[in-house]
């Protein structure tokens, strides 16, 4: 919203200072900085709100150290994470771009099906929640509303590069425009693609078009049918990813600011000519307006963690859990580097996996041996090693330096080919 005021204000009053909101980088820095500022803010306020009300987490025994004292906790902190989230993204980022309307909706959409589960769960006085089932539906909904909208709108589109080459007969100059001295042109026009990225791969760039091609070239047209399960299965998995994760104090959202720096850094060169020739990736026009909303939503992650950390003040429950691991995963959708995530993601995925193995493991081994057994001491993962004798904060950090870790790597894939 200020972004049009201010651009309203710079050109009929020549306003002073009004054009520095037509940079990226100057509304990314504001958006952070007035998330973090509703983070603490609005944070503190409703935390005495959910205890006045009495709205605390009933929490399981599961005999693990500590786990006495967080019963009571206030929950639905997850509130605090959407409002720091999309009050900025309101105000700073240009709304009439489509992977903006596209990143609130999925924010809104996922943190409503988490609400109605910490609701039920709190108000109702029922431990299970919103069934599964549901929620799955919820993120099926999610997947099949940005699948198709990435897929069939005409403001998602990529500028193909192209080598130049000493003759110039066979390319008019009016096609492509030069960008720096590299010796590389991307096309003046922009279209539309289901091409997404590679990493380790030279010339990284996979279509998903191509899986029809065996089907006939006419077959190609139906990418779809390929590219929408693909999206719905991402949204899925690393959503509840995050929702897995989300157990101990701190480390869903420190893990998730940690992605969300590297998603935003990603957004930026993505969106940006001169990097993207300069890293050769995909120049996708229009997606470094999402730097905005991932400034936003990094300053909203940090900020809840003042609150969050090591003794919890507060969990964010379904309510930010389900949310900020579907934000995740369809930024990455979007910059087309969704094939990064089992790299960046990797904590989630492992969270995940941890379940997975651990569930089916035990089913099978009841089977063969009338006696479940099981490969990890308990899942998901990090209470594993709760359950070797780690103390909770030293997890939380380990899992903080593993996720930088990934996190330099996931970065520095643009240049391993």
């Amino acid at each position: 919203m200020l972004y049009y005021l201010f651009d309203y204000l710079e050109k009929f009053y020549d306003f002073p200072g009004a054009g520095m909101f037509q940079y990226i980088s100057f509304r990314a820095a504001l958006a952070i900085i007035t998330s973090l500022t509703i983070s603490l803010l609005f944070g503190k306020s409703l935390i005495n709100y959910l205890r006045n009300k009495q709205v605390g987490e009933s929490v399981r025994d599961l005999g693990l150290e500590g786990q006495k004292e967080k019963q009571g906790t206030p929950t639905m902190g997850g509130l605090i994470i959407l409002s720091a989230i999309i009050i900025p993204t309101l105000l700073f980022a240009k709304l009439n771009n489509i992977y903006i309307i596209l990143i609130l909706i999925t924010t809104i959409w996922l943190g409503f099906i988490g609400f109605l589960d910490d609701y039920i769960k709190v108000f109702r006085n029922d431990k299970k929640g919103l069934a599964g089932k549901f929620k799955i539906l919820g993120q099926v909904i999610i997947g099949v509303i940005v699948g198709f909208t990435l897929y069939a709108n005409d403001g998602v589109v990529i500028r193909e590069k192209i080598a130049t080459t000493s003759s110039r007969s066979s390319t008019s100059l009016s096609e492509f425009e030069r960008i720096s001295d590299h010796g590389k042109k991307f096309s003046r026009i922009s279209k539309k693609s289901t091409k997404t990225t590679i990493p380790f791969f030279k010339n990284n760039e996979f279509d998903y078009a191509i899986v029809l091609k065996p089907f006939g070239e006419k077959a190609m047209k139906y990418a779809w049918l390929i590219f929408v399960p693909v999206v719905i299965f991402i949204i899925t998995a690393i959503s509840n990813g995050a929702n897995l994760t989300d157990g101990i104090d701190g480390l869903a959202t420190g893990t998730s600011a940690i992605i969300g720096v590297t998603l935003g850094i990603l957004a930026w060169v993505s969106g940006n000519i001169v990097f993207a020739d300069y890293l050769n990736i995909m120049y996708l026009p229009n997606t470094g307006e999402l730097t905005i909303f991932v400034s936003a939503f990094v300053g909203a992650c940090t900020g809840f963690l003042w609150y969050n950390t090591y003794p919890a003040q507060v969990f964010m429950g379904d309510t930010g859990s389900l949310a900020i691991g579907g934000v995740i995963a369809v930024l990455a959708i979007m910059i087309r580097k969704e094939l990064l995530l089992p790299i960046l993601c990797g904590i989630f995925i492992a969270e995940n996996l941890s379940v997975v193995l651990q569930v089916s493991y035990f089913k099978r081994t009841k089977r063969k041996y009338g006696e479940g057994r099981r490969i990890f001491k308990m899942s998901p993962l990090h209470h594993h090693f709760q359950m070797l004798g780690y103390a909770e904060p030293k997890i939380v950090q380990r899992f903080f330096i593993v996720g930088i870790m990934l996190a330099v790597f996931t970065i520095i894939t643009l240049k391993i080919r």
